[in-house]
């Protein structure tokens, strides 16, 4: 069985924490390519990549990169956590940090709410360091991009 390739953009802000940067919020966005090879492999909760994919893209965030391409995860945990988790690690400055992104508390009577909207924080890999957090959305009018999804080769 085939699989598919999706490309996804999220587009919103993010605020430095005290002294990591210029006050106030700056862009944050990021877009990225993710999919199975396998659809068959990706829904088989018995298998490691059970609604787990690898996610490259780039990323921009006012104050630290402008297009730094990222390698990372998508993690769709609708079971349990109830949340899309992001994790994406990038370049900027020198110093090797990473962006965490929750699509929380997905839930079918909200998912145009909770599958639009990201809640992300960035540290600094090395020393742990909160370096800004923020908030990215799913735009609607991106949402025909996202269903022409392109069969894996």
């Amino acid at each position: 069985m085939s699989g598919f390739r999706v490309r996804e953009r999220m587009v919103g802000w993010h605020e430095f924490t005290e002294g990591r940067g210029p006050t106030g919020r700056a862009p944050l966005s990021f877009e990225g390519t993710w999919g199975p090879e396998s659809v068959r492999d990706w829904v088989d909760p018995r298998k490691p990549t059970f609604l787990w994919q690898e996610m490259e893209g780039t990323l921009t965030a006012g104050g630290l990169c402008d297009g730094a391409p990222f390698h990372g995860t998508l993690a769709l945990e609708y079971f349990g956590l109830r949340r899309i988790r992001y994790t994406l690690d990038f370049e900027a400055g020198g110093r090797t940090l990473r962006l965490v992104g929750d699509k929380e508390n997905l839930r079918w009577w909200n998912l145009a709410v909770s599958h639009s909207t990201c809640f992300v924080t960035v540290t600094d890999l090395a020393t742990s360091c909160l370096i800004s957090r923020g908030v990215v959305l799913f735009r609607l009018r991106d949402l025909p991009g996202l269903l022409r999804v392109r069969r894996a080769a």
